[in-house]
């Protein structure tokens, strides 16, 4: 019988990533509910000494795969592996991240397991028993309960949303054999372009300053870059601004980009598209600047000021900066 939650840790360069942590606590305060054990599946290549930081979180066994061809990440490669191991222990839950790698995977591990997936949730609970997804549907129109009718019920959890505890369990190591076979493998890494820039990843920045078509032209993101750099935040954009040219892909922030939930998300010139909306409506507190009074990211903002960014921005980077230091 399914028993025990069990989440898919991601690690980059022998590190944790953020949503890892948050995963970790999610899952032990549902098993906290049921009386189970958590459980997490850790893949790559000497990464053993990971399991102890998973284990403050609340993981009390680390089923820990190690193997150089599981490194760098690989689809394949690591769904075949991930599965393999969900089918020999039975969870009744598997939760994995909405993140990049998380999104790849998890899709192809629900096919092999021929399960039910509730994906980019922001909030999972118990209800009589039974596990609950919640996540946004239609844009962020409306919100969905999602309950599953097959084990393991999954879930992949919207980064930045969850709250990461610490709650001490053992962490035990479980070695696991992690053999690939390579004949399935269609893809391979040709090479890795990491960002040198020293900022974390859009999805789990705490501080985001966005900018939108009222930017004007590519130069016009100095303004926000100075005030990222008081606020140690990162810069995105919208869709318009990507679409144009003046910022890079990586940092479009939306349905066709990446969705963000910051702690403070402070938007630019941004109408506010439902496009973009569905991609940081979430965010813990907006801050809306934009000419438009009319302008839709006012209905989603905590606090809205209605005048020339260029005016304001700096201002406001002046301010902080004395704030600050």
């Amino acid at each position: 019988m399914a028993k025990g939650v069990m989440i898919v840790a991601e690690q980059r360069d022998g590190a944790l990533r953020k949503i890892s942590l948050e995963l970790a606590s999610t899952a032990r305060k549902l098993a906290d509910q049921t009386g189970d054990e958590v459980s997490a599946i850790l893949l790559g290549s000497g990464i053993e000494g990971l399991a102890a930081e998973l284990g403050k979180y609340g993981v009390d066994k680390v089923f820990v795969g190690d193997n150089a061809a599981l490194e760098p990440y690989i689809t394949e490669a690591h769904a075949d592996v991930v599965a393999k191991i969900v089918k020999e222990n039975d969870p009744a839950i598997l939760l994995l991240g909405a993140s990049s790698q998380g999104k790849d995977l998890s899709a192809r591990v629900a096919a092999k397991l021929a399960t039910g997936l509730a994906t980019d949730c922001t909030d999972v609970k118990i209800d009589g028993g039974k596990f609950v997804a919640i996540r946004p549907l239609y844009a962020g129109k409306c919100v969905g309960e999602i309950e599953f009718t097959s084990t393991p019920a999954m879930a992949s959890l919207r980064p930045n949303v969850f709250a990461a505890e610490e709650n001490a369990k053992a962490g035990a190591v479980v070695k696991v054999d992690a053999a690939v076979d390579a004949a399935a493998i269609k893809s391979k890494v040709v090479e890795v372009q990491k960002d040198t820039s020293g900022k974390v990843d859009l999805t789990e920045a705490n501080v985001i300053v966005s900018g939108g078509r009222g930017m004007k032209d590519a130069d016009g993101f100095a303004v926000l870059e100075a005030l990222a750099d008081v606020l140690k935040a990162n810069v995105g954009a919208s869709r318009a601004a990507v679409d144009a040219g003046w910022r890079q892909q990586k940092d479009q922030v939306g349905q066709t980009g990446k969705v963000v939930s910051p702690n403070l998300y402070i938007a630019c010139g941004i109408s506010g598209a439902i496009q973009h909306l569905a991609g940081m409506s979430s965010s813990k507190c907006i801050v809306a600047i934009n000419k438009d009074p009319e302008a839709p990211i006012f209905t989603k903002a905590d606090y809205g000021i209605v005048d020339d960014l260029f005016k304001v921005v700096p201002e406001l980077t002046a301010v902080c900066k004395k704030i600050i230091g």
